[in-house]
Parts: structure tokens; sequence; C-alpha cells
């Protein structure tokens, strides 16, 4: 059920319990451990406008030796709920260990088959991303609720400081909701690692060659304090790049202003422009997003500019000081599932510490 009254019926697949949340679409047409792990989607009931889903089943919860997954980007299922048109009871992929269907139980997040997804995507364009409940017939009925009113990347944030690599470089990276492929391709590099909680003051603790701000959920004017911390780090001059809240949270600390966009972006086919002293070049990429909010064009302060601007909406994808090495990605450069196009940018960061 919708907020707005609208009404789908479907059948369950996962976890039977009444569950809310804010409903968006998503256009990949695979991806979908990688995204039901993306701490993005905290709070978020998901529908898959692929129709098909669940045929190749999911991979194992195996760790790699440093401790990040191997197939997943964090270690538990963040949205609250599935919604997909057809999921395929049997699956095969050499990689599968078990159904979409007994991973959903497992982790106790519902899913709900047989929905005219096409019908609701449709409603989501019109009516933009709203409040929606998935109950069961003869069970509880809960209220609807905005998760945007609350600080989700308060929620999916680490709640210590962690360390990945013995590289030369030293680099504070800020948990707003990081996924575990951004710390993957960060080691590719001859990096040291620290992962720090949103909230915390990494200006007072130890000296970095460079600052790293990571996607996350829900609106990023609710996390002032780290705008502030990014904020003081500026005064060093060193480099500092964001990606997809990063790059909201790095906006807000330069003095622009972050809007909430009707649906958002999510899937693997986004394209974006890359923009030059204000003018668009002929590169362009074909981008992963999971996002919601988005810097608004029209408040970067004079000595900022736009790196990359949406091609379908003419959204901003990206931000660069004109003289300062700090800039930043509304995207997902590492694109894990998704394209690979624009990985490029995390050599260029590193290029600069």
């Amino acid at each position: 059920m919708l907020e707005g009254g609208q009404t789908f019926h479907g059948t369950s697949f996962g976890y039977e319990k009444a569950v809310n949340g804010e409903v968006v679409f998503n256009t990949a047409m695979m991806g979908y451990p990688e995204s039901l792990t993306d701490p993005s989607y905290s709070g978020q009931i998901l529908v898959m406008t692929f129709p098909l889903v669940g045929n190749y089943g999911v991979p194992s919860a195996s760790e790699e030796a440093n401790g990040l997954s191997s197939f997943y980007e964090s270690d538990h299922i963040h949205v609250r709920a599935l919604v997909v048109s057809d999921y395929s009871e049997e699956y095969s992929h050499w990689n599968a260990n078990r159904s979409l269907a007994q991973w959903l139980k497992e982790e106790k997040v519902v899913g709900i088959e047989g929905i005219d997804t096409r019908e609701l995507t449709k409603i989501l364009r019109e009516k933009g991303s709203t409040p929606g409940k998935i109950i069961f017939e003869g069970g509880e009925d809960i209220p609807f609720e905005d998760p945007n009113l609350v600080n989700q990347v308060a929620i999916v944030s680490t709640k210590k400081v962690e360390h990945y690599g013995n590289g030369k470089k030293k680099v504070c990276l800020v948990d707003m909701g990081v996924k575990q492929n951004i710390i993957r391709e960060l080691l590719k590099y001859d990096v040291s690692i620290t992962v720090v909680p949103w909230d915390y003051d990494f200006n007072a603790s130890e000296t970095f060659d460079g600052l790293f701000i990571s996607n996350g959920p829900g609106d990023p004017n609710l996390c002032s304090a780290t705008v502030q911390h990014v904020k003081d780090f500026m005064k060093q001059g060193k480099p500092i790049y964001g990606i997809c809240m990063g790059n909201q949270i790095l906006a807000l600390a330069a003095g622009a202003k972050v809007k909430k966009l009707k649906y958002g972006h999510r899937g693997h086919n986004q394209p974006v422009r890359l923009m030059q002293d204000g003018q668009p070049t002929t590169h362009c990429y074909i981008t992963s997003q999971n996002h919601g909010y988005a810097v608004d064009n029209d408040t970067i302060p004079a000595e900022w500019e736009p790196l990359f601007i949406n091609m379908n909406d003419g959204s901003n994808e990206g931000i660069r000081h004109k003289t300062m090495p700090w800039f930043s990605a509304q995207f997902h450069p590492e694109a894990c599932s998704g394209p690979t196009d624009t990985e490029f940018i995390f050599g260029q960061f590193y290029s600069l510490l």
C-alpha cells in the first residue's frame, strides 16, 4: 500500500511481517545481492523494475583475508523489503549457495512478488518516492513512515574506528554507510585506510594525507557534525574526495544546498557528462547510482564548479574546487555491480595524495 491510497496484491516469498518505509525503484537488470546489502538503501522498500529476479541465487557470505565480504557490500541486508514482478524459485549460478527467498527469510526481510512493478514505477515517477507499507492478510497493520526524517547514516555507520591496508599514504574514510567495494578499490593503491564513524572528529585524532567521504542513506542535512569536520579539514588544504552522499556532504561544507529529488537515481544506466570550466565536454559515462538527494547547482559557490551533470535531468553529479584538490562524484565510480567506466577517479584521488 502506498500513502496515496494505491494498493497492490502479491504473494510473499520472504519473511512475513508488516513493514513500512520509503518506496523507491531501481532500474538495474542484475546485482540484487549488492543492492540489498548496500547501506544506502536503509529505511527503504526496494522495487526492481527488471521483471525477473532471483534467477542466479545468492552467493555465500564468505570473507576475504582483510575481513571484507567477498561478494556483498556490507555484512547484512539493509532494505526493509523487496518488491518484484516475477521471483524465480529455481536458480542456477556457479557462485550461488542458496536462493534469494532463503536469504530473505534468514535475515528476516520481507519479499513480495506478483506485483505490477511497471504500474508501481509509473506512480513513483509521477508522484515521487513515497512512504509505503507491506501488510499480510489477517496480520497486523502498521502506520506509514518517512525514514528520511530519521538520521539513517547514524544507523548504518560503523560504531568504531577500523583499519585496512598498510600503504604509505594515510587516508581517513568517513563511513556514512560505505559500500565495501569502495574500500576494495582504495586498497589497490599504496594506502593505509582508517575508517571512522560518521560523527568522528578525524581532525583531532591523527594526521592524514587525504580525506574520503563515502556513500550513505537518507538526508545529508541531518549530518551537520560531519559537515563541520569536513570544513575544519579543509583548513589543511589536503585532498578530499566524496562519493554519493560524500558529494553532498562536501557541497554542504562548501556552502551549497542539497535538495530531495522527485524519485532519485537508482540503477546501472545513468548517463553523466564531464564538465570543464562550467561547460560540457564530449566525455560522457554510463554510471551506477543510488541516491534520492542531489546538490543544487544554483547554490554552488563561485570558487567551486560542477564536475559532472546528469544527462537525463540536468541535476548535479559531482563538484570540484577551482584551485584546491577537492572533488566528488554523485555516482558510484567503482560500480559493483554495474559499469566500471569511471573507476579511474580513484586513481585521480590517489595521485593527489
